[in-house]
């Protein structure tokens, strides 16, 4: 179910790996839980946040948003890779906020745009265009290639940090391929344009529970739930 995952123990004389464990729903007092309970994702997306909450569901840890750790401040993605913005910016938040971080860098990548729009997924287009307005782009970049030639992933780095400066990320890839018109309405992103052929639909058509164990998130969000459970249990 998450043959796609990659998990990876740091990898730098800095970080030093541990066991970690189960992720919880948001609790209703984290207040009362001592730190090392608390997990702060860093986004301010609220579609992707649901998601996260909904995949670790179960653990011993209250999840909080990035509104409820204090002021922090997110560094931009400007990195070369998925994996250079998931951890700086959950080393940023863990350092700010004194708890542990979540963060994840994510996009698609099309094979016949070499790749694009990558890293860039979330900037692909004109500054303050949508979610539509992207795969509206897309869309016209890819006009008069065959669905065989419209191959394409989604690829996502979660990174988990505590407050000393440990990191550790998990990796998480869905195949599919881009179709030539937006299906459905669930979802958020590129949803509504990767198609997974094995399924016969794109992302939007998926209901959440199957959404979550095919997805690129999800299959992150596996390798996260590891680095926890080993962490909660210790």
């Amino acid at each position: 179910m998450v043959s796609n995952a990659v998990f990876r123990n740091p990898r730098t004389p800095n970080y030093s790996s541990f066991p970690l464990g189960q992720a919880n729903t948001a609790l209703t007092n984290p207040e009362a839980l001592p730190t090392i309970t608390r997990l702060v994702v860093a986004t301010t997306n609220c579609g992707k946040f649901a998601e996260i909450v909904a995949l670790l569901q179960g653990l011993r840890v209250s999840i909080l948003p990035l509104d409820r750790a204090g002021p922090v401040q997110v560094p931009p993605e400007g990195g070369d890779s998925f994996q250079d913005n998931a951890r700086r910016k959950a080393l940023a938040v863990a350092q700010q906020s004194g708890y542990w971080a979540l963060a994840d860098d994510s996009g698609l990548e099309v094979d016949a745009l070499g790749g694009a729009p990558g890293v860039r997924s979330a900037r692909f287009g004109n500054p303050g265009a949508t979610d539509a307005d992207r795969s509206r782009l897309l869309l016209t970049r890819l006009q008069g290639v065959p669905l065989e030639r419209r191959t394409a992933r989604f690829r996502c780095v979660m990174a988990v940090a505590d407050s000393g400066g440990r990191v550790w990320d998990s990796e998480g890839v869905c195949e599919g391929r881009i179709a030539l018109a937006p299906h459905g309405v669930h979802g958020f992103g590129y949803d509504a344009v990767f198609e997974i052929p094995a399924l016969g639909c794109t992302l939007a058509e998926l209901d959440v529970a199957t959404k979550n164990r095919v997805s690129h998130r999800g299959r992150a969000l596996a390798g996260v739930r590891e680095i926890l459970r080993g962490r909660l249990d210790a």
